[in-house]
């Protein structure tokens, strides 16, 4: 019996934990290179937006909006779920906020008409499961707020979304983007994840706990990405 209570506070705890305090998740794919990538392990605050349906465990039901919200910044990095399908989790930035103006002209964002500074500062190196190396332009974004982030870019003008319509963001929704821009589905694509009510916000991405190269065995100490364990994410 004393096992079996004691195992029962433990779930509790983690639940709780989970619940209003930090969320650990995982990045599959590359759509936030070279902020994330894949291999990455992460824990998200809870706290940071307040709490909606999708904090709770299982998506449990019990209020309509937010409670103890507070207001996302441009610049974070935000675990959100899918507007079309919320049992996906998906991690982009905040690009635009309700009521912003938000376009792509030749790669480079634009927020209420105003492009957002970009200065190239080399290339971005990556390697392939088939051995290749794969080279993308790697730009410091600078934001309206100052904030200042990597974004990557393989052309100005081939991929479909390098020049977009200009979005009129909702009261109460959010654009998101991702920092690999030529291979992110977001805020873009509006039938597939388009803008973002702020219900549909999980928490703020705030440091990685553990990294690995899933390009190498897991038996391999060597895959693990130690100059990125235990670092902010910005």
């Amino acid at each position: 019996m004393d096992t079996i209570k004691t195992i029962f506070w433990a779930i509790i705890l983690a639940l709780g934990i989970r619940t209003i305090a930090y969320e650990p998740f995982n990045i599959p794919s590359g759509s936030m290179k070279p902020t994330l990538l894949i291999g990455d392990y992460l824990f998200v605050s809870k706290f940071s937006y307040g709490y909606s349906t999708y904090s709770l465990p299982f998506g449990v039901n019990l209020f309509d909006d937010r409670i103890l919200s507070s207001e996302p910044k441009r610049g974070d990095v935000a675990v959100f779920k899918l507007p079309s399908d919320p049992s996906v989790d998906y991690i982009k930035r905040i690009v635009g906020l309700p009521g912003d103006k938000i376009q792509v002209i030749d790669s480079i964002l634009h927020i209420n008409g105003k492009a957002v500074e970009r200065e190239l500062v080399g290339d971005f190196v990556t390697r392939t499961r088939d051995g290749s190396i794969h080279r993308s332009n790697r730009y410091v974004e600078t934001l309206p707020s100052g904030l200042k982030h990597y974004i990557l870019e393989n052309s100005d003008n081939l991929n479909p979304m390098d020049n977009t319509q200009v979005y009129n963001v909702p009261p109460g929704h959010y654009f998101m983007m991702g920092d690999n821009r030529d291979n992110s589905r977001d805020s873009r694509y509006l039938n597939e994840v388009g803008f973002v009510p702020a219900k549909n916000l999980v928490g703020r991405a705030e440091f990685l706990f553990y990294s690995k190269d899933t390009l190498e065995p897991i038996w391999d100490l060597s895959s693990i990405r130690f100059d990125r364990l235990f670092t902010g994410i910005e």
